[in-house]
């Protein structure tokens, strides 16, 4: 097991929105941070460049030269990842930070630490962080004090749980089960109503009885260009809720949903109109 010393060098996998400003907020708390640009696209690389990451080339160099290795990338990819890690015979202190459910946090922490790695759960909870716009990092382990040091005084405040890892992913899937749920439950049904051809006298009945739902409704459109990523944590909070003994359906409903909205990925935000259509193409009844 290594030691962290007051600077720590972060290896970032694989920096997209939430990972560069993750990675930022390492850095800019005296950490220095690297990612590996192989087989990236030339987006990514960009952003990595403007979050000012120290490009180590290959994921080999980065696991060779890190003490942390820190995982931000979509739920599907974070098993392979962690095998990739995990076959290179990473020693340092491996933290996944992804959003997934707490088994599958255990299968992770089993091929890390088969590898050789001292394994940290985590999960972010808010917003990308920056500074005037903090987030949390939820962590648990044995690690996890040390890790927490990483972030000190940044943006993404640690929050280190006296559990177990699979903690801090429980958590985060807590958290998303309401926030990303109730997302894809309110496109849902105002695809219903306009199904049925009562989308205007709903939305006058939100507006005078539920005035913060035309809002939520507003948000969850927006929020369309990551339906894509969104699938995955879906079935992620399905299983932890069906490992619970709690009924999954709602959760795999979700993911349906969320399914038919991923082509809006790195597309302009679609009208509320847009994607009723595409949830219930079909026209109202007469």
């Amino acid at each position: 097991m290594i030691t962290l010393m007051a600077e720590t060098t972060v290896g970032l996998l694989h920096p997209g929105e939430m990972g560069n400003a993750v990675g930022a907020a390492a850095r800019g708390a005296g950490s220095p941070v690297r990612w590996a640009s192989e087989g990236r696209s030339a987006k990514t690389r960009a952003q990595a460049e403007g979050a000012a990451l120290e490009d180590a080339g290959t994921l080999a160099s980065l696991v060779a030269t890190s003490q942390v290795i820190l995982s931000v990338v979509p739920p599907h990819a974070a098993v392979g990842i962690a095998r990739a890690v995990g076959a290179l015979g990473f020693g340092g202190v491996y933290v996944d930070a992804n959003a997934i459910s707490p088994a599958t946090s255990r299968a992770i922490a089993a091929i890390v630490e088969a590898g050789g790695a001292t394994f940290v759960d985590g999960g972010i909870v808010g917003n990308p962080p920056r500074a005037g716009s903090p987030s949390h990092l939820y962590l648990a382990g044995a690690m996890a004090q040390r890790v927490a040091a990483v972030f000190a005084g940044s943006p993404l405040e640690p929050i280190v749980l006296d559990a177990p890892p699979g903690a801090a992913s429980a958590l985060k899937m807590a958290y998303a089960a309401w926030t990303k749920g109730t997302s894809a439950l309110i496109l849902a049904i105002r695809a219903l109503a306009a199904r049925e051809g009562v989308d205007e006298p709903l939305l006058r009945e939100w507006e005078a009885s539920q005035p913060d739902l035309p809002a939520r409704l507003d948000r969850a459109v927006w929020s369309t260009f990551k339906a894509w990523r969104w699938v995955a944590e879906m079935e992620e909070i399905a299983a932890t809720f069906a490992e619970a003994g709690l009924p999954d359906g709602f959760h795999l409903a979700a993911a349906e949903i969320f399914r038919e909205l991923s082509g809006y990925r790195d597309a302009a935000t679609p009208s509320i109109e847009e994607v009723s259509a595409a949830l219930a193409p079909t026209l109202p009844r007469s």
